[in-house]
Formats: structure tokens, sequence, C-alpha cells
């Protein structure tokens, strides 16, 4: 993919990880915009229309949570990459609950965010085509049904808000039914990310929040199940 026309937008109060991630980026073909703290994140986030944001956390005047829900619920899914330095796995629930769509523990390596930030502006570019095509309704089990089209989940008749992660997890696995897929593959099929390691984890966090909205009884799904030291299969 031609980087030269993407813009990604650092927001991030420490320079010197300013001045790193600017210098990869650009040397990997991106343009890059900066903001050295929430309000101005939002502010150029709002006006300037980026492909990718990469959002710190700890941020004066507006912290990373708050701006990433502040541009969910304007309805606003450029992809959101959230930078912590903290490995709190409520931090990290938090990130993904909200619709940040990755997030990645400071410090990192910049080999492994280039490579995510390649991921997520690949999946929104592939994601792109279908948003736009008619209305498909799909009915994968029982009563729920997904719309294609408008990206829109249902059960029993009610929309379900589900981030976009939460959407395309769902789908893939709908698509795919009664098919066990490892977390691993779950992190090459629907996080496009050629890598493992403790970030697998992530795959367990979106399943989990999945479930509380999608499932009558979270603790005993019937649409997303678990085969025990396999991964996750989608029932019908």
């Amino acid at each position: 993919m031609d980087n030269s026309q993407k813009l990604v937008l650092i927001v991030e109060d420490e320079k010197n990880i300013v001045d790193i991630l600017r210098f990869n980026l650009q040397r990997e073909g991106y343009k890059t915009l900066e903001a050295y703290d929430g309000e101005d994140g939002l502010a150029q986030a709002r006006s300037q229309n980026p492909d990718l944001i990469l959002l710190d956390v700890m941020l004066p005047k507006m912290n990373g949570f708050d701006v990433c829900q502040a541009l969910r619920a304007a309805g606003d899914n450029v992809p959101v990459i959230i930078l912590t330095a903290r490995e709190e796995e409520a931090d990290k629930v938090l990130g993904l609950e909200i619709g940040a769509d990755d997030y990645i523990t400071k410090p990192f390596s910049m080999r492994e965010l280039i490579a995510r930030v390649g991921a997520n502006i690949r999946r929104t570019a592939m994601a792109a085509p279908a948003a736009s095509a008619a209305d498909e309704a799909m009915t994968v089990s029982g009563d729920l049904s997904i719309n294609t089209g408008s990206h829109q989940v249902f059960r029993g008749g009610k929309s379900i808000d589900l981030t976009q992660r939460e959407y395309e997890l769902l789908t893939f696995l709908a698509s795919h039914p009664n098919k066990v897929y490892s977390r691993v593959a779950l992190m090459e099929q629907v996080w496009n990310y050629g890598y493992v390691g403790d970030d697998v984890r992530t795959v367990d966090v979106t399943v989990r929040r999945l479930r509380e909205k999608i499932e009558a009884n979270p603790a005993s799904p019937v649409y997303i199940l678990t085969r025990r030291g396999a991964g996750y299969y989608f029932a019908v």
C-alpha cells in the first residue's frame, strides 16, 4: 500500500517520543501531525481528518480515553491506537470498551508499532467498500442478525452498540460458523497482525465484551463459544 497520502496524528506530550514517532513514520512514507495535549489532539482529529491516531493515555488538559470517547460519540471511526505506559489490564479493557482499535504498551519496539499502524490503516481501507455497499441483512443464528451494509447488529430486532473491532470479530466468526479459530489465528485474520505474544489477550477481552452485549447470559453463551485449548467459534 502506498503510504504517501496517509496521515497519522500523534497525540503525545513527551516531545522525545513524538520526535521518534514522527521520524520513523515519515521514513515509512506517512505524513504526520502532532499534538501535545488532549484538547489540541481532539481539535486536530476533527479538523484534519487523519487516517489513524496514535493516542497517549496520560495527557494534559484531556486524557486519551476522553479524546477517544469524544470521537466515537460523534460517529468518527478513525482507527485509534492507544499508547499506555501502564500494564494494568483495566486500562486495556477500558480502551477497547470505549472504541479504541488497539493499544500498545510503552516501551514499544518501533518495528511493532509501524506494523500495527499499517495493519489498522489496511483494515480500514479494506472495510471501506463494504460500508457503501447496498444493505445486506445476514441472519446468523436465533434472534441475532447482522446488517453488513450499515454495520449494525440486532438481537430480537433491537440494535446493539458494538465497537468497530467487536463488529468485525463477530462478523468474521459468524461468516465461518462452527469453525474454531485460535487466538493467534484471530489476531492474524481480524487484527491483521502476523505475530504472537501477550497481546493475544486482546482477543479474550474483545470476546468477553462482545458476549456481554450479544448474549442473554454472558456466563453461559450460546453464540460465541470456547473450545477449550483450541479457541473460539460461532455456534449455529
